[in-house]
């Protein structure tokens, strides 16, 4: 099993007796000596890879893996020779996790194993549809287009996320920033004054008695609310990982979440068409197609939707009768799927769908941003004016009764 493979670096001499190095995975050192042996490489050093101590930033992240296809496509469609190709791209990449990587699948390469098998051995970066994708690329001969292909589509993939995270990160950064600078107000500055004000005398305003009194409590509690707002993102995040009952109630709300519903249920759609267009384009046929899609998706509620679609294609339904039973997909996307069905255009009528989509999501990116800005900026405003209102009102109030 590829999951109980282990990686190792190697030294010795190849046929020519040159001097060679590089990784295989292999379950044991013994069986990795004899891969070696096969290969025609005399090996004097073989050990496990040591684990590095520090990673941070050098995570294999599924940007690389686009780029990584990309260039691969690149070098296919130059007649470059798959392990060269390989090479190639592998002195290209500075990041030594995903150097590491490619070493790896060219090792295997090189041994004589197909492509698809040996970038399945990776699964964590290689998906199903990937190395399927590429498994019928190499029996049909057009390993290059469906490179190509793929790079296509992980790019698009990729520029929707990146779309999603943009509209995301703006609003989610600044109210950090919010929290934090309210904290640090209510905790240094508030009792600064509040110290002053007792040697004022009289009855404090009803509003600064409320801040004052909200600041002694975050002073004295400060570490249980710290705690708690990290539990709960601790929390949130491993029912995301462990409970799919949890994970699909957040994918059912992000889909009717105020502002940000409509993108992601266009991301959801723009990404349903844009896999099903590749796979179909491929040769893969619709049932596997649709398998392939609703694991790519990205959503349970449109996972689960695209399986019973597929149900009904293989009870005999027409695509374009499977997703209008569904309910869950525009009018738009059902007069193209007809389209493609009746002129056996299907592949480009979905990714017609995919750009409009994208663009779609582009747009509302773009247009959210615009109207969120201020609305940030206004709450910022209430909750730092309102503090500094807060500490200043007793000395107003003193000057006037002077």
């Amino acid at each position: 099993m590829a999951g109980s493979e282990i990686t190792f670096v190697w030294s010795g001499s190849d046929r020519t007796g040159r001097s060679a190095q590089g990784e295989i995975n292999a379950p044991s050192v013994t069986i990795a000596k004899a891969q070696l042996r096969r290969q025609g490489i005399k090996a004097k050093r073989v050990r496990k890879k040591p684990q590095p101590l520090f990673s941070f930033g050098q995570a294999i992240k599924p940007a690389d893996i686009a780029v990584f296809t990309r260039q691969l496509a690149t070098m296919s469609k130059a007649g470059v020779p798959m392990v060269q190709g390989i090479d190639i791209v592998m002195e290209g990449t500075d990041k030594a996790p995903m150097k590491d990587l490619i070493r790896q699948i060219r090792n295997d390469v090189s041994g004589g194993a197909p492509v698809a098998l040996s970038m399945s051995k990776h699964d964590k970066y290689f998906d199903d549809l990937y190395c399927s994708l590429i498994s019928a690329g190499e029996n049909s001969g057009t390993l290059e287009v469906m490179l190509d292909r793929i790079a296509i589509y992980k790019e698009k993939t990729e520029a929707l996320k990146a779309k999603i995270k943009k509209a995301l990160t703006y609003p989610i950064a600044t109210m950090v920033v919010a929290v934090v600078v309210t904290g640090i107000l209510l905790i240094n500055v508030v009792p600064q004054f509040a110290v002053t004000f007792e040697s004022f005398g009289s009855d404090l305003p009803a509003f600064t008695q409320l801040v004052v009194a909200i600041s002694e409590s975050v002073q004295e509690w400060w570490l249980l609310i710290l705690g708690g707002m990290g539990g709960s993102i601790f929390l949130f995040n491993r029912l995301m990982r462990t409970s799919q009952a949890f994970s699909d109630r957040i994918d059912a709300f992000l889909l009717k979440a105020p502002l940000f519903g409509e993108i992601v249920k266009d991301s959801v759609i723009a990404r349903y068409s844009r896999t099903l267009s590749t796979t179909f384009a491929a040769g893969v046929p619709l049932v596997e197609a649709l398998d392939a899609t609703a694991a790519a998706s990205g959503n349970a509620v449109y996972a689960r939707a695209i399986k019973r679609m597929r149900d009904d294609v293989t009870s005999g339904l027409s695509l374009f009768q499977a997703t209008r039973a569904s309910g869950l997909f525009p009018m738009f996307l059902l007069q193209m799927t007809t389209i493609g069905e009746e002129s056996g255009t299907l592949d480009e009528m979905l990714g017609k769908v995919a750009d409009q989509f994208e663009q779609q999501v582009d747009n509302a990116v773009d247009s959210i941003s615009t109207l969120i800005e201020p609305l940030i900026m206004s709450i910022l405003g209430v909750l730092i004016g309102g503090l500094m209102i807060a500490m200043y009102l007793p000395i107003f109030m003193l000057g006037t009764v002077m």
